[in-house]
């Protein structure tokens, strides 16, 4: 049976999420109206609408950068290993991103360092399209097929891999395709350009709710990671090179201080308050629908913006089954992280 596709609502509302990125930066923007004494930070982000980088986006929203005197300009891109290369090539002084990108820039020889983590689990679900694997009855069935991730070498498309790895799937079984965020990653699962898709809410739980696919791996909920990973996985984090770090201690600590802000307004934030601090296009045009999904990765949020202590292994435990770089480099922990700003922040806002 053909399913029908997607409606003027709720391809309007997708639209809306991919134009997202033009909503952050114009606010940052209007709150800068007395001017920053900090001076401009960029910060690169990949898929800036999904619920995955909520605090950065309520501390831009609620205006908390600028109460640090900091300018902060968010520039969008389509997937984390963008926002991370744009970052490397000078384009954005800060990555809001997963934390696996620094333990790989470790590996290729480049300092950087995670400065507050914003959450604790990947915030990240595996969709099958019924209509592409009618006949779908475990994770085997995708053996030959296409799994869409947000580009290769992104949070998305390892988080597919260890969940495919879990299930006994061969990886060289698979094709991974990059099929950006918003419409574009919606479209391609839809339209049969890939029979499954790894994305971030709200965009899965938009998905979930169509007939016409099946969420088979999940890892939007505390308990799914400690069951996947066996430990704590930071995931979303803000992380700058260490140059940076150096030569601007000021603004790295405004920034942090911004972060752990909205992650301590996060805590006791009540759902209506949620949907009128985000910008409006975040919300998809359905308020339910973002709360719905905001309800599935609440507890994932960090409560302090600490990294776990046991995160960093976890992590690097865990990705070196799929990336060779890890599991052959010599990772220094260590130097994955620093708490010395957000112990900072937490004492100024007494998280």
């Amino acid at each position: 049976m053909s399913l029908p596709p997607l409606t003027r609502r709720a391809f309007g509302a997708v639209s809306a999420l991919s134009a997202a990125a033009v909503w952050a930066p114009a606010i940052g923007v209007r709150a800068q109206t007395d001017g920053a004494a900090l001076g401009r930070v960029t910060v690169a982000v990949g898929g800036q609408g999904v619920l995955y980088h909520l605090p950065l986006a309520l501390a831009d929203a609620l205006g908390y950068f600028r109460l640090e005197g900091l300018d902060v300009v968010v520039r969008d891109y389509s997937a984390g290993a963008l926002a991370w290369q744009a970052v490397q090539d000078g384009a954005a002084d800060v990555c809001s991103g997963a934390f696996e990108h620094v333990l790989r820039a470790q590996a290729r020889g480049h300092a950087y360092r995670a400065l507050v983590v914003q959450g604790r689990a990947p915030q990240l679900a595996l969709g099958v399209s019924l209509r592409s694997v009618p006949a779908y009855k475990d994770l085997g069935d995708l053996a030959g097929r296409k799994v869409g991730v947000s580009s290769v070498g992104s949070s998305t498309h390892l988080a597919a891999s260890l969940m495919l790895m879990r299930a006994g799937v061969p990886l060289r079984e698979v094709s991974f395709v990059g099929v950006g965020s918003g419409t574009n990653a919606m479209n391609a699962l839809r339209s049969g350009q890939v029979q499954a898709l790894c994305h971030a809410d709200p965009i899965m739980t938009l998905l979930e709710q169509k007939a016409d696919t099946r969420i088979v791996g999940d890892l939007r909920s505390l308990k799914a990671a400690q069951d996947m990973f066996s430990g704590t996985m930071p995931a979303s984090c803000l992380y700058a090179p260490q140059a940076f770090i150096q030569k601007q201690p000021a603004q790295t600590q405004a920034l942090v201080n911004g972060v752990v802000h909205a992650l301590k307004w996060l805590q006791t934030a009540a759902p209506a308050d949620l949907v009128k601090a985000v910008p409006p296009a975040y919300l998809m045009g359905d308020r339910g629908l973002y709360l719905a999904a905001f309800s599935r990765v609440r507890e994932t949020y960090s409560t302090n913006g600490l990294m776990p202590d046991e995160g960093p292994a976890t992590a690097l435990r865990v990705l070196s089954r799929v990336l060779p770089e890890l599991a052959e480099a010599k990772i220094e922990l260590a130097r994955t992280s620093t708490s010395d700003f957000v112990r900072k922040a937490r004492q100024k806002y007494s998280v």
